[in-house]
Formats: C-alpha cells, sequence, structure tokens
C-alpha cells in the first residue's frame, strides 16, 4: 500500500546514478524497475488496445502466453467505423477500469498509425486512412483510459504503416505528408489529451530510428506539441540506449537484464551523456509512479473492481454501432424475424467468430457469443447451418461447400459469413482477396439461391468487385470483439440500425492503390512515393472508381442535410452549421462529414479532405441542427519552405455530407490566411524576386535603368518573353552572364532595400 505523502519526484535527489539508470529500464517483460530504498514501486505496463492483455504468468509480447480474461471490445477497425468519439471515450473508460482492477498503471495503446495501404498486417488495430478522424477518436480513448487513473500509450510513433522488416525499414517521407498526414494525428490526441506515455515505434524515420530521433521525440513531441509524459520504447525497439536517451527516450522495454544500465552509467562517468539528461529521464519515470498511484494503491486494497456483465453490454454496443451496411438492393435487409420459411446461416465464422487481430494486441474475452446462435434465437423461422470451409484453410474443401449447397437450396433466405484470415501483427497481407475457399463458396451458394447476403469479417479491407454485384446485401463486419455475434444478428433483424461509415476506401483492385508500387519498399528502405495521397485524398483526387467510398455506409433510415451556414471562429477557423433531419421511419445514427478544399491554391492539394465531423442520433421525423468547427490548424499546411504551420488565405470551398462522394451541401467561405511572403536572397529567382512586394519593384528598378543605359542583358530580363525563357534563374546565376546588370553592388543595395 502507499503510505508516503512525499511524492515519487521529490525523490530524485537523493537518488544515486546506478538507482537513476535503473528507472530507465524495465525489471522483466511487463514491469519497471523498483527502487526499494526510495519507496519507488514497480509498474506494469499491459498490452491493449481493444482489451487488457495482462498475463497471468510467463512473459511474451506476441500473444502466446495466456492472460487474464478481459473484455474484448471491436479492434480499431470497428471502433473507427463509428466515427463516435463519446462512444470511444466510454470504452476508453471501461478498459482504463479493468486496467485499474488488474493493477495495471499504463495501457499500451491505442495505435492511431494511418493505413496507408491495405495490405499493412496491423490495420486493425489502427483506427483510419485519415489523420483528422484518426486524432478525434484517439484523443476521446486516451481520456478515457486516463479518466481512470491509468495512464495510455500512444503509439507506434511514428510513420509505422508496415510489419516487412518492421524493426529495421526507413519509412522515408517529405516534410509535407510526413506533418499532414503521418504525424497530425499523434499531434491532435498530444494536444487534445495529453496521454501519460507515448510509444516510439521500431522504424527508422528517413534513415534515423524513431527511438534515438531527438527531432521526433524531442523538438517536436515536446518541443512543439507541448508533451509532459514519458517515451517508452516499442519492446524490443532500442537500438543504442545511450544514443536513445541523450534524444529523449525515457524508459526501455522489456529489460535488458542490467545491460543497458550500465551503459548509462558508464556514460556519465566518462562524461559522453550528461547526467542532467539522465536526470530528465529518471525524473519523468518517477512522474508516471505519482500520477497512477492512486490506482495502484486502489488495486493493492482491493477497492478496484469492474463490472464484467456493463463491459460486456458495452462490447455490444461499440460492435452494433461499428457495422458497415455497404449494400443492401431493394431493401433486401432487414430480414424479417417472424418470416416463415427455413434461414441457411453459412460460414464457420458465424459458429467460431474471428473477434480479433493475432499478435500482442490477443486478448483472452470474459465471454465470447458468437452470430450462430444469436440469430437462432432471434428467428422465428428454422436456422439450418453449414459451415463452408475451414478456418484459416486456403483450399476449397468440396464437401463443405456441398454441404452449404445444400442448405442453401431450401433456405428462403441465406446469411453467408466470409472474410479474411491473415491480419496480425509482425507480418503483412499479400493481396485483398477472400482466400479461394470462401470464394468458391460464394459462387456455389449464389448459383443455389441468389437470395444471400454477405457477412463479412476481417480487419482490413477485402476486394468485394467481381462479387458484390451478385448479392443483394453486403455488411461489413470488420472484427467486432466479443460481442460480435449477437449485435450482426441485431443488425440482421433490424433490432438495431447499422450506422457504421467507412473509415478507409475499399478499392475496386490492389493495383489501384496508392502506394501499391511502393510497399512494402526493398533493402530496408520504403518510399512514400503517393506523398499527400493516401486512402480517399488519392481516389477522389483522381476521380477513380472505387467498390465504396470513404465514410460510405447505408442505414434502414435515410437522412436528409439543409440549411449549411458557415461563420468564422476566434481562432481563425470555421464553424458550420447544417440541419439534419432523419427523413425514414427508424431511429437512427447520422455521421456528419465536413470536408474543405481551396481552388486554386498555391499548393499541391488534395481534391477534397474531412476536416471535421459529427454523429447525431436521431429519432423517426425528427430535426437536429449540427455543429462543427474546423479548426484553425486543421486548415493548415506544412510549409516546408518556411518550416512551419501556415493558413493560406482564400475562398474555401466547403462541402458537408455522408460520404467524400456523397455530398449533400456545399458552401463558399472566405478566410483570412498568414503571410506567406518568404525572405528573398540572392539565390532566389528572379520570378520570385518579381513577385515579391519589395523586392519586384526594387529589381525592377535596377534593370529598367540598365535597359534605358542600353544593358542588353537588361532589356532581356525585362521582356516578359525572356523572363519566361530564364525567369526561374536565381540572381546568382543571372549576375555569372557577361554583362549582366546584376553586379555585386547591385545585388548587395538589392538585399539591403527588401531587408528593410
Amino acid at each position: 500500500m502507499i503510505t508516503s505523502p512525499e511524492s515519487h519526484a521529490d525523490k530524485l535527489p537523493s537518488l544515486s546514478l546506478e538507482e537513476k539508470a535503473s528507472l530507465t529500464s524495465g525489471a522483466d517483460f511487463w514491469t519497471t524497475k523498483p527502487v526499494p530504498g526510495a519507496g519507488v514501486p514497480p509498474m506494469l505496463l499491459t498490452d491493449g488496445p481493444h482489451g487488457v492483455r495482462r498475463q497471468a504468468e510467463g512473459n511474451d509480447h506476441v500473444g502466446l502466453n495466456a492472460s487474464v480474461p478481459a473484455t474484448c471490445f471491436p479492434p480499431a477497425a470497428g471502433l473507427g467505423s463509428t466515427w463516435d468519439p463519446e462512444l470511444l471515450a466510454r470504452v476508453g473508460q471501461a478498459l482504463g477500469a479493468e486496467a485499474r482492477a488488474g493493477g495495471v498503471s499504463v495501457l499500451l495503446g491505442p495505435g492511431i498509425n494511418i493505413k496507408r495501404s491495405p495490405l499493412g498486417g496491423r490495420n486493425f488495430e489502427y483506427l483510419s486512412e485519415d489523420p483528422v478522424l484518426t486524432g478525434e477518436l484517439g484523443a476521446a480513448l486516451v481520456a478515457g483510459i486516463q479518466s481512470q487513473g491509468v495512464g495510455a500509450s500512444l503509439k507506434h510513433f511514428a510513420v509505422n504503416n508496415q510489419e516487412n522488416d518492421r524493426l529495421r525499414v526507413s519509412a522515408d517521407v517529405d516534410a509535407r505528408p510526413l506533418r499532414e498526414v503521418y504525424l497530425r494525428g499523434f499531434q491532435k490526441v498530444v494536444t487534445a489529451a495529453q496521454p501519460w506515455t507515448v510509444m516510439c515505434s521500431y522504424n527508422r524515420i528517413n534513415g534515423v530510428y524513431a527511438s534515438e530521433d531527438a527531432w521526433l521525440l524531442t523538438d517536436v513531441l515536446r518541443g512543439e506539441w507541448g508533451f509532459t509524459g514519458l517515451v517508452v520504447s516499442d519492446w524490443g525497439a532500442v537500438n543504442d540506449r545511450v544514443k536513445g536517451l541523450a534524444a529523449g527516450l525515457d524508459l526501455e522495454m522489456p529489460s535488458s537484464g542490467g545491460v543497458t544500465d550500465a551503459q548509462i552509467v558508464e556514460a556519465v562517468k566518462d562524461g559522453t551523456l550528461d547526467e542532467a539528461v539522465l536526470d530528465t529521464a529518471a525524473a519523468r519515470v518517477l512522474q508516471l509512479a505519482d500520477r497512477t498511484a492512486e490506482a495502484r494503491e486502489a488495486a493493492e486494497d482491493g477497492g478496484a473492481v469492474y463490472d464484467a456483465d456493463a463491459h460486456h453490454a458495452l462490447a455490444l454496443e461499440a460492435a452494433r454501432r461499428s457495422i458497415v451496411l455497404l449494400k443492401n438492393e431493394d431493401g433486401f435487409l432487414p430480414l424479417d424475424p417472424d418470416a416463415a420459411g427455413r434461414v441457411a446461416v453459412i460460414g464457420e465464422y458465424a459458429r467460431t467468430p474471428r473477434y480479433q487481430g493475432g499478435g500482442s494486441s490477443l486478448v483472452n474475452p470474459t465471454r465470447l457469443e458468437n452470430a450462430l446462435d444469436a440469430i437462432r434465437a432471434l428467428a422465428s423461422a428454422e436456422v439450418v447451418f453449414a459451415p463452408g470451409y475451414t478456418p484459416g484453410q486456403d483450399a476449397p474443401e468440396e464437401a463443405l461447400i456441398a454441404e452449404a449447397i445444400e442448405a442453401a437450396r431450401g433456405a428462403e433466405r441465406v446469411v453467408l459469413f466470409l472474410g479474411s484470415e491473415l491480419e496480425s501483427e509482425g507480418y503483412d497481407r499479400t493481396g485483398i482477396a477472400l482466400p479461394a475457399a470462401h470464394r468458391d463458396l460464394l459462387d456455389a451458394v449464389l448459383d443455389a439461391n441468389p437470395n444471400t447476403v454477405v457477412v463479412l469479417s476481417n480487419g482490413g479491407v477485402v476486394q468485394t468487385a467481381g462479387w458484390d454485384h451478385r448479392v443483394p446485401a453486403v455488411l461489413e463486419g470488420w472484427l467486432l470483439g466479443q460481442a460480435g455475434g449477437p449485435a450482426t444478428a441485431e443488425v440482421l433483424f433490424g433490432l438495431a440500425n447499422p450506422s457504421g461509415r467507412l473509415a478507409e476506401t475499399v478499392p475496386a483492385r490492389l493495383q489501384d492503390t496508392p502506394a501499391y508500387l511502393d510497399f512494402p519498399g526493398e533493402l530496408s528502405r520504403v518510399r512514400y512515393g503517393e506523398g499527400l495521397f493516401v486512402g480517399y485524398r488519392y481516389y477522389d483526387s483522381r476521380e477513380m472508381e472505387v467498390s465504396y467510398p470513404f465514410g460510405h455506409g447505408l442505414s434502414y433510415t435515410t437522412f436528409a442535410h439543409a440549411g449549411l451556414q458557415t461563420t468564422a471562429t476566434a481562432d481563425g477557423g470555421v464553424r458550420l452549421s447544417v440541419e439534419v433531419a432523419n427523413t425514414g421511419d427508424r431511429a437512427g445514427h447520422e455521421i456528419v462529414q465536413a470536408y474543405t478544399s481551396l481552388p486554386g491554391s498555391a499548393f499541391t492539394r488534395p481534391r477534397r479532405e474531412l476536416k471535421g465531423f459529427a454523429a447525431v442520433h436521431l429519432e423517426p421525423g425528427q430535426t437536429k441542427t449540427v455543429q462543427i468547427d474546423l479548426a484553425r490548424q486543421d486548415l493548415s499546411v506544412w510549409h516546408a519552405g518556411l518550416g512551419r504551420w501556415i493558413l493560406e488565405g482564400g475562398d474555401y470551398l466547403l462541402e458537408v455530407g455522408a460520404s467524400s462522394r456523397d455530398i449533400r451541401q456545399s458552401a463558399t467561405v472566405r478566410v483570412d490566411g498568414d503571410d506567406l511572403t518568404q525572405p528573398l536572397t540572392t539565390g532566389s529567382t528572379l520570378l520570385e524576386w518579381l513577385a515579391h512586394p519589395a523586392g519586384g519593384p526594387a529589381i525592377t528598378a535596377v534593370l529598367e535603368k540598365a535597359a534605358a543605359e542600353g544593358n542588353q542583358r537588361a532589356q532581356l530580363l525585362i521582356d516578359p518573353e525572356g523572363r519566361s525563357l530564364i525567369g526561374s534563374f536565381p540572381l546568382t546565376r543571372l549576375a555569372a552572364f557577361p554583362g549582366s546588370p546584376l553586379t555585386p553592388d547591385a545585388l548587395e543595395g538589392l538585399l539591403r532595400q527588401v531587408s528593410r
């Protein structure tokens, strides 16, 4: 029990060099080192992010050893499709409560890396292909977890978008996409929710290991974003412990058996590491001990408990909200639970649910309910079942397919469960097509009975082009956690109205994806050649056909948008309001999505970009005014030349709709921007000088004077045709030409004029 009124942070001056070094690495696989003589306790860190994976015995990081039962909520692939920060905050609170009850000080999650390619093996743990959606949802999860006195660990920082060669690969990405796509979500979470820890990733970023990248861990994370917590390594991510400590990596996990502690002590003693750097890292570990002290004490006293039934109910609610109705031709769904006639449920996933991906996030659920039992409980008609395939086996099995055909032929309706089986930490997918066994089963069932709804179970998008035109309805069920079975049944029979929206585009083909030619790279380097054009930014800008666009999702009711209005906000952003009406006969959730673009921008921009959204629940016939604030920061772009965020002024096109390709309302709004004038040098081009408010008149005067004196070079530079030919030359190059009017004295005078 923690009894000392003295904070752990106050004990730093009393610790020896060796004790301070010991605080910066693990005692074993999951706990930090205590300092018994100073009363500093060990802290337990445990995997998340969609459940608490606290191992009862044994240590491993890849899900091989059994863990204590915990609620398995839908993984991020599902939660991202809810588009609902309030719901994710409640899930975060539940995760925090379960971690607290288990004596866990830090839950390792959420993961908020961008889904760059659908082949990413860990995409099921990540929320979206969009940084604004990712950031808002990630901040809600962090706030929920930390409301229980348990630290969150925002991961994997940063640019961790593949599993292939993940411990060495260098993600080579330009400044604008790095800032605007891959770091923006982290920035939003850090500034909005201040996670108590951030976990660095394994990979290198532009050649530098994340674990020893001072620009990333100190300059950006702390200096620009104001992060006040502790940076912990991913398990085994440390390349050089002393360099990492100096860069801002505070805690190495897991234990190195004292090896790296000794390296730190030696570096301090020989003067290669300032002891003040070690003091800073040790102080952050002690601060974390203070932040988690109350929860740790509650667990030790037996006062930290949670309601497993209530958490299962929340998991059920989250699963319902995660399901996306991709297609519903002629109102095929919902099925009538009171209808006569046989219902055939086909596919082993209906009986043996695939509810989470593989790897370190593998949760041992408190219970696991399947869709087959739930469908039988809801349907009045006879329900027959055929497995159709063996999970994990790609090759079709003729006997199972024959059994499925027989079941389908005698049914009024068929519910066919299909999915992908390869999402896991440690390796990437090799394609997005359904397994061959599932494709053959699908063809056979549809030939036997076209009245079939397909339910997908997958952690990353699967290809639907080529078969979805043959089925009247498709449910994207993702990986839905322990309550996904009844959630799916309730949506199928209309007890729940589907409200999920795609947080990632479903492409028509793998070859159409933006990173197709640059994934996963070669020789331990991967070039992010698509730049800003990730996900829908690419597809929409190219006006490319996709199977289902970003933000798409159908409902059993209908919604109308009207009356879009915009006003400027005090921080330089935009506030919009729009009237949303439920025009159908069922209650449901609409997700209002706000996109912006700037026609005529000086910067390369996607066709449209998500800048805000809101989830609203409406009863039949009800209308609500939905208000969305578009922050100045989210409207800004990264100016690589100036090395900072800037807001470009102009007439922005604001589009509000139900997906990136279902725009219901639009308006033009004037936004006042920043001064984009760049400082001039003699290395600036002639055209840059002419466009500058001070440089233009100054250089024009020099050239006109020289031209009047008969200087032919000056006459060429004044002539519009001549300027188009050599206007891209820097002044220093023009000055080197024989007879140039841009003499050293002229250049010096020009610089004096523009520097006043």
